[in-house]
């Protein structure tokens, strides 16, 4: 399984259509983890699995999706209804809720990915507005067998290699 996964790109078009060419034909989903502030049928999210941010007005979006993607179940939400920039056990006990192996999130535009009891939370920071450090960012999230890497890329596609991570499942 291969997931792309964008966030907090509060109006931009030209780098989300840029990561669907860039990146389309080799992902099994793309996710956006809300404020694109953009309509549903705007061509550059259209594609992706998007939900609404605080700065969404598209009621289109939900504000959590779960799906089954492979042989896993993943939850995505933005994360301001979950209190994210303060903990993640709200969104932890969703994920609990769900049966989550995987929990994608934006809100805080603060990268991180961690593993808590086998489920993995992931922020790909923002692609417009990055907070904790310069560049803007985007994850890559694979998963083959029971190892899950987890690879953070700038909006110029340079991956973080500092950053890279993998875990075990």
């Amino acid at each position: 399984m291969k997931l792309l996964i964008a966030s907090d790109s509060h109006g931009l078009t030209e780098e989300l259509i840029e990561l669907k060419r860039r990146y389309g034909g080799e992902m099994d989903a793309m996710i956006h983890c809300g404020d694109s502030e953009l309509r549903a049928d705007e061509e550059a999210i259209r594609d992706f699995l998007t939900v609404r941010g605080n700065c969404d007005y598209e009621r289109k979006f939900p504000l959590d999706i779960t799906k089954e993607i492979g042989d896993s179940k993943i939850f995505i939400t933005h994360g301001h209804h979950y209190n994210v920039k303060m903990t993640l056990l709200n969104l932890s006990y969703k994920a609990k809720e769900v049966g989550a192996d995987f929990v994608f999130f934006g809100h805080s535009h603060i990268l991180g990915a961690e593993l808590i009891e086998n489920t993995l939370f992931l922020n790909p920071g923002s692609l417009l507005m990055p907070r904790g450090r310069t560049e803007r960012t985007y994850a890559v999230v694979e998963k083959n067998g029971n190892t899950i890497r987890v690879s953070f890329y700038t909006d110029k596609h340079r991956e973080l290699e500092d950053l890279r991570q993998e875990f075990s499942l």
